[in-house]
């Protein structure tokens, strides 16, 4: 059963993590009450990359009308909300206002940390061909545009933190099987795993595992106390970190529309 949400430093600082990360990867800001808006024209087509991100108290009826002044020039809508308990009053305004709801969980890693580094950091080029070739089969529909702009939007990425690495497990033919993100703040040893992915040709190999534990050893090698990642509520891979260390230790909000 999913723990409830800690007060503690570790969520706190989680949540500082992931809006400093927002801000410091956007192309352009604006502070909004309750939070941000963030831009990047390069990728407007990356709803990521276009959103309000709500990391203070904030009143639930006025944000349908905040996010509507501040992505009123886009086609879609995205919200998201940090805190479990102002997510969840904010709930109800914006599902009556045509948002979908996910719940997604904060996962902090407790376990021994593995010693091996079976993976090893790789660019954005060596991942290209296999990313793109996940998004055409999640997105079967949507042009090259749109495909391009949701594989080069990681390039933003380097701006988020101090250390970002792109992690890869390559098979014996050289193909990046398997791939993460790992962003790294030393000043307060917080590290976050982000999109492990793995080709569909090559699941149930063990791949993902030799990204997930490179990852966490170059965390920690990095002095990263607080290593962590976050996992959709409603789906199975939480259940794939649980055996792996992770624990939840709480919950944030994302609304979509359009």
């Amino acid at each position: 059963m999913p723990s409830p949400d800690l007060p503690g430093s570790d969520l706190q600082g989680i949540n500082a993590f992931l809006s400093a990360f927002a801000r410091r990867q956007a192309a352009h800001i604006v502070d909004l009450h309750g939070g941000f808006a963030v831009y990047d024209d390069a990728f407007h087509h990356s709803r990521a990359n276009n959103q309000v991100i709500i990391d203070m108290a904030v009143d639930p009826e006025t944000l349908p009308t905040i996010a509507e002044e501040a992505l009123g020039h886009l086609p879609h809508r995205l919200i998201s909300v940090f805190d479990d308990e102002v997510g969840m009053a904010c709930a109800e305004p914006l599902t009556r206002a045509g948002y979908s709801h996910s719940i997604y969980l904060v996962m902090l890693h407790a376990g021994p940390v593995p010693a091996g580094r079976p993976a090893g950091e790789v660019d954005l080029d060596a991942i290209r061909t296999p990313l793109t070739r996940r998004w055409r089969g999640l997105l079967p529909g949507v042009g090259d545009e749109v495909i391009s702009h949701l594989v080069d939007r990681r390039e933003a990425r380097r701006r988020g933190a101090d250390i970002v690495r792109f992690i890869g497990a390559l098979t014996e033919e050289g193909e990046v099987a398997s791939w993460a993100d790992l962003y790294v703040d030393p000043a307060t040893g917080i590290a976050q795993i982000e999109d492990l992915i793995t080709s569909e040709a090559h699941l149930r190999c063990g791949y993902a595992d030799a990204v997930l534990t490179t990852a966490l050893r170059m965390a920690a090698d990095e002095g990263c106390s607080t290593r962590f990642l976050t996992a959709d509520a409603s789906d199975w891979p939480r259940q794939w970190y649980e055996r792996r260390g992770f624990s939840i230790i709480g919950h944030s909000h994302c609304f979509e529309r359009g």
